[in-house]
């Protein structure tokens, strides 16, 4: 589907026209994990944001209870407009659902946290491969060995995304996303899978497997699925995140957000 607006896209969204992971979707855009818990522990989940900013970027935090985000999608409503949710109750997963408008609540705050499909355009720009969108599958992701700084209630592993290429590229890779640093930034390892603790890098943890070519190598970025790992550590009674690779598109602009 070819979209003129990011506004067509949450239409699109609502009305159950598109249903897939958001990679490649409204390029020029920022893309965003979607983190939505009760007041009662939003503090905890701020201050660990704060203190790992590389996997958990903020982009903009609501009030309680407010749908629409003020910084990046005043016109938006969080409780429709992501492709797929995920509940976790707990800290398990209970399902996965389409929309959340009976889940959500008047004391809700939704967190917004940078998310690395946003560099993909300047990527594909330097004539570097993003192979999960060549492939049309959803990015790889990994639980890796290397651990988030606890604060509150909230602790546990990042998650990284991996996107392969020619080792020649890796470096330049890393100087065109470093800029970005409320998308994660430059990469957090580039080659050897085991040394962050991913034993098969065909086995994904979130997402799809990887295609991986000849001469190339896999090149690991902090990524906002991590938020989804200290949940399950803290066990709140609820929770709702988007689904991994499923983004809220926001209004603010790749070049607005590389300012920031």
């Amino acid at each position: 589907m070819n979209f003129k607006s990011v506004p067509e896209i949450w239409a699109a969204i609502q009305q159950g026209q598109w249903r897939k992971p958001t990679s490649g979707l409204a390029p020029g855009y920022t893309q965003a994990n979607v983190v939505i818990l009760p007041k009662k522990e939003a503090f905890d989940f701020l201050l660990y944001c704060y203190r790992n900013e590389k996997p958990c970027p903020i982009i903009d935090v609501t009030d309680p209870g407010q749908p629409s985000p003020p910084v990046a999608g005043p016109h938006a409503d969080i409780r429709y407009h992501v492709p797929r949710y995920r509940v976790y109750r707990h800290g398990e997963l209970e399902k996965e659902v389409d929309d959340i408008a009976e889940l959500y609540t008047d004391d809700m705050v939704t967190f917004l946290i940078g998310c690395s499909f946003t560099f993909e355009e300047a990527l594909i720009q330097a004539g570097i491969p993003v192979r999960h969108i060549e492939e049309n599958r959803n990015v790889p992701m990994y639980i890796t060995n290397i651990q988030t700084t606890p604060a509150g209630i909230f602790s546990g592993p990042m998650v990284v995304s991996m996107r392969p290429m020619p080792e020649a590229m890796a470096q330049q890779a890393a100087e065109i996303t470093a800029p970005f640093r409320k998308a994660h930034g430059g990469p957090v390892h580039i080659g050897d899978p085991a040394a962050i603790g991913i034993k098969d890098i065909h086995r994904v943890d979130f997402g799809e497997p990887p295609v991986i070519r000849e001469g190339e190598v896999p090149v690991f970025w902090a990524c906002g699925v991590t938020p989804q790992m200290a949940l399950k550590n803290a066990k709140p009674p609820l929770v709702i995140t988007h689904s991994p690779g499923y983004m809220f598109i926001t209004t603010i602009t790749e070049e607005e957000l590389r300012r920031q």
